[in-house]
């Protein structure tokens, strides 16, 4: 106990930044995972911060007050960063994105307008009160010794290690739930397992990949049986256009307000298509880049960095190849530059034979939010659809829209002409205008929806009119949620527009959105249209893997490495998250949390059914980042041609 008192007499300065990282890593903590109660990732916490700091004690006095003062300063950018990026994606920074804030210059309002928040702010606090500290005590002799700070900080960590089980060391070493580790381990050692994580794709020539190899070639062994259905081959002949639309989710289909329906374009097109309604987007770091590059190769998004920019000299097995070998032209148009998200690089790796985009192809002659208008995008690319489709050549095209990005505002101007006000009477019998979603961010979207739907409908008419629907084949998918806030969405579906006012959260008319409810509703649209097609909904549950296998199936293409499913197959279907997450008919599965929600009345729950799904995820996570990460497709198929000509 003496040489206890006699440490925090003589280590003040060094007890404070104890003091004040660790209160920022546990506030992080409780504002975004909310494991309160969870007292190993304050511990290992601890241990990390006793071991950093240790360090300060090889430097003389002044420069150990500087030494500790970086360090707060790097503790309190990485709890920021992380508040932030977990505000828009709920999940945490990796040093991996490094190679993406380029790309932040062009979202830069988004960022503020709908990410930024004032309690993000919080986690600078610590740095003015550790400099406050540090003069109001001035400089300290201390007699205690780098050896024993560091040696203690070590064995508060060697402690707490019995206390973790075999699958929290392996998910720190796949790293691929983020929320997890940092849910077990703390904010500053799941920073430093992303930092070693993050080293393996520059690793893996140097260590090779003969495990991964040799699980690529186990899953692949096993027999493709390949199912025909009613869809088998239908569209055999046919073009394809698919619209890449921004941010559009499912909740606003079919969706009105004030009478008035906030998407009746895509209302109408799903009633003459094939519209599936419980589809979901697996998209992760790289948003509208992951969704692309998943809807192409039926791959998941890597787990570090983002295929797009980390990845692009990979081989991939993709649908555009698919309709090169058929004979078809492949093209992508967008109005953006062609290097945003590395798209002039990655593009030939995907195997579009020719990009269209704004350098070179577009006059910026409206722009709304970050760049040209989709109305105008669309008009500009129907005049190159007229003169591609004149070349008498199949065609294979992406058109990737703009407009609906975040943060879903055109400099304050409303282009949609869409009211979300709201009006009721009061006892008087008096009109009465509330403001309802006017000036929230879902609001925004709402309009900002309703415009896009306009310009897509304008679209599709003119399609129409130039004859272009009539041996096309036309698929329309959301690439991701539009990373609206729970609490939104909470008060859009509890707000009473007879009183203007919420329903009282203990009334039994109060609907609640958990966690779970809150992914489901991330859900968004995937649409394949044809004019010589049965309309149908399908509420099987399916994802961005399974759009490949799907459309592969409708052309009479044969896939070999695609880790989805035909829709259309009698079997059942797994959506698996790149966080580990899944869902099925049956349940949505939580893998950081090891909860679930029934999606079925009366289902009863048996562990072998979580633990096999569980495989399920953990398979196609792993094999997919092998995948891309050893660049195995291609060296599959080199030693497969070494064989045959041996």
């Amino acid at each position: 106990m003496k040489k206890i008192k006699e440490f925090i007499c003589t280590n003040k300065l060094f007890l404070i930044y104890v003091i004040c990282n660790l209160l920022t890593s546990t506030l992080l903590r409780f504002l975004t995972v909310k494991n309160y109660f969870n007292i190993k990732p304050f511990i290992a916490d601890l241990g990390t911060i006793i071991v950093i700091g240790s360090f300060s004690y090889l430097f003389k006095t002044k420069n150990r007050y500087i030494y500790l003062l970086i360090m707060t300063i790097i503790g309190s950018f990485i709890c920021f960063s992380n508040s932030v990026y977990y505000n828009n994606y709920l999940s945490f920074i990796s040093i991996s994105l490094i190679g993406s804030i380029t790309f932040l210059k062009d979202v830069g309002n988004a960022v503020v307008d709908n990410v930024l928040e004032l309690k993000d702010f919080i986690f600078f606090l610590q740095v003015p009160i550790f400099i406050t500290i540090y003069k109001l005590i001035g400089s300290e002799k201390t007699k205690s010794k780098f050896k024993y700070v560091f040696l203690s900080g070590i064995i508060l960590l060697a402690l707490l290690a019995p206390f973790y089980k075999g699958k929290d060391y392996a998910r720190i070493w796949k790293n691929w739930n983020r929320e997890y580790v940092v849910m077990q381990f703390g904010t500053y050692i799941y920073q430093i397992d992303d930092f070693v994580v993050s080293l393996k794709p520059s690793l893996v020539n140097l260590f090779g990949s003969d495990n991964a190899s040799k699980t690529f070639r186990e899953y692949y062994s096993k027999p493709n049986i390949k199912q025909t259905n009613e869809y088998t081959n239908i569209f055999n002949g046919k073009n394809v256009l698919v619209i890449h639309a921004e941010s559009l989710q499912n909740f606003v289909i079919n969706k009105k307000i004030n009478g008035k329906e906030i998407t009746p374009n895509l209302n109408k097109l799903i009633n003459k298509s094939l519209y599936f309604n419980n589809f979901y987007a697996l998209d992760s770091v790289g948003t509208s880049s992951d969704s692309e590059f998943t809807f192409s190769t039926s791959l998941l998004p890597t787990n570090n960095g983002t295929v797009f920019i980390n990845y692009w000299n990979r081989k991939y097995e993709s649908i555009q190849k698919k309709f090169n070998d058929a004979g078809y032209y492949t093209f992508s148009m967008h109005a953006n530059n062609g290097t945003f998200w590395n798209r002039n690089i990655m593009y030939n790796s995907l195997g579009y034979q020719k990009f269209y985009n704004y350098e070179s192809d577009y006059i910026i002659d409206e722009t709304i939010g970050l760049g040209l208008s989709d109305e105008s995008f669309f008009r500009q690319s129907l005049v190159k659809l007229k003169e591609i489709n004149e070349k008498g050549q199949n065609f294979y095209g992406t058109l990737i829209t703009l407009s609906n990005h975040t943060p879903f505002t055109n400099e304050g101007k409303d282009l949609s002409n869409f009211d979300v006000f709201s009006y009721h009477y009061d006892k008087n019998g008096k009109l009465i205008t509330d403001n309802y979603l006017e000036g929230t961010i879902l609001g925004s979207y709402i309009k900002s929806v309703h415009y896009a739907d306009k310009a897509l409908g304008e679209f599709i008419d003119g399609l129409e009119k130039e004859g272009l629907l009539e041996n096309t084949v036309l698929i329309i998918y959301g690439d991701h949620d539009a990373k609206i806030k729970k609490s939104q969405f909470e008060y859009f579906y509890n707000y009473d527009r007879k009183t203007g006012k919420v329903i009282e959260k203990d009334s039994i008319d109060y609907k609640v959105i958990d966690d779970i409810d809150y992914e489901l509703l991330r859900s968004v649209p995937f649409i394949i249209y044809s004019k010589d097609i049965e309309p149908k909904v399908i509420g099987k549950v399916s994802s961005m893997l399974d759009a490949f296998p799907t459309i592969a199936n409708m052309f009479g293409f044969e896939t070999k490495y695609t880790l989805g499913s035909d829709i259309f197959d009698d079997k059942d279907n797994i959506v698996v998250f790149p966080n580990g997450n899944w869902l099925t008919d049956k349940m949505y599965y939580d893998n950081k949390r090891d909860s679930f929600k029934a999606l079925e009345d009366n289902l009863v729950v048996k562990n072998d059914y979580i633990e096999q799904n569980n495989l399920i995820a953990q398979n196609k996570i792993n094999i997919s980042n092998y995948i891309i990460m050893y660049d195995l497709i291609r060296k599959n198929e080199e030693a497969t041609i070494s064989l045959k000509e041996k």
